[in-house]
């Protein structure tokens, strides 16, 4: 590890409930993990609809976190254990470097994958893709909020400049809008900048989200409003909670938010009753994807820029497209 004192790192008790939910450490802050999906494209059984929408390679995946138990939200729909996360500045001269954060997450990465070896069902050919090659794709996801690494222009830089990288997907919940501009200023932006977006309003977005920042509410919008001129193909992701919000009434508000952004594309998706998420919603919570659809027609309505694209039934989610993004839903190609 590189000197600079005392580092900003995990506590024994986090690390323990990573570990039993087959996590890997990498370092004292960031982690890893196997992506259901993946597991499920190595034994034939589909892939991820990131690779149907955007060609993200799912063999290749390297899901992972800079900032993996640090969140500036506690969103009751998360099916991560933010019960024992926190909330807490990472100084500039306490974390991790950027090479060290991507080396430790391929030697992770590949520890875990090699657990998967050997069994009847499982593509050889993909399994060692998975395992031998350095991953093709970067989802900066996974767990806690990855804005709140303050070096996360040059991990991204790092990653956007080796060969064998071919997509780098950021997902934020948007309450770090000085991050953000700082990857578009420092030319740092990923290949694709995900933003959360559950809530049309200050009320239903403080009982969706229950951010950390009092201006919460405020952050996310400021967010949205920097990203129209983002040089990246930039996605909202509404995530439906059946009850909560998703009222018809809140419709015309979430048309305004989601237009004003400009966003390429916009992920409309079930809630998921997973995890630790059962603790705070019911199995009624969660939509069907045919309720998922026909709320997306009721959206439309208040979405002039925007028509449907694309949708898969198993991940109950489906894609609109801004008729104006210059964006195809393949990663490598634009209209025109």
């Amino acid at each position: 590890m590189s000197d600079r004192g005392d580092p900003f790192s995990f506590s024994p008790e986090v690390i323990d409930e990573f570990l039993k939910k087959q996590y890997g450490i990498v370092g004292n802050h960031s982690a890893v993990q196997i992506c259901g999906w993946t597991k499920r494209l190595l034994r034939g059984k589909g892939a991820c609809y990131k690779q149907k929408f955007y060609g993200a390679d799912t063999a290749s995946c390297a899901q992972m976190s800079p900032a993996a138990a640090w969140c500036s939200q506690n969103c009751i729909f998360c099916w991560r254990p933010m019960e024992w996360m926190e909330f807490k500045p990472m100084g500039e001269n306490s974390v991790d470097s950027p090479e060290e954060i991507i080396e430790g997450t391929v030697a992770a990465k590949r520890k875990l994958i090699s657990g998967l070896g050997g069994a009847e069902d499982v593509n050889e050919e993909l399994f060692r893709k998975a395992l031998d090659s350095f991953p093709a794709h970067w989802a900066i996801s996974l767990s806690g909020e990855p804005t709140l690494y303050p070096k996360l222009p040059e991990l991204i830089r790092n990653l956007k400049e080796r060969k064998e990288v071919k997509t780098v997907f950021l997902v934020t919940n948007g309450q770090e809008p000085e991050m953000l501009l700082r990857l578009k200023e420092e030319n740092a932006l990923p290949t694709q900048l995900y933003i959360s977006v559950d809530a049309s309003d200050k009320e239903t977005f403080d009982k969706v989200n229950v951010p950390v920042y009092p201006d919460g509410w405020e952050r996310i919008n400021r967010t949205l409003e920097e990203i129209v001129d983002f040089p990246c193909r930039r996605v909202l992701r509404f995530t439906v909670i059946k009850g909560v919000n998703d009222m018809e009434g809140m419709l015309p508000e979430y048309g305004k938010m989601f237009e004003k952004s400009g966003a390429d594309f916009i992920e409309v998706k079930a809630y998921m009753h997973l995890g630790y998420s059962r603790k705070r919603l019911d199995a009624e919570n969660m939509p069907s994807h045919e309720y998922v659809k026909e709320l997306c027609e009721k959206l439309l309505e208040f979405l002039p820029d925007y028509e449907f694209e694309d949708e898969v039934e198993v991940s109950r989610i489906v894609l609109l497209k801004n008729k104006k993004s210059k964006y195809k839903n393949i990663i490598g190609t634009v209209d025109g």
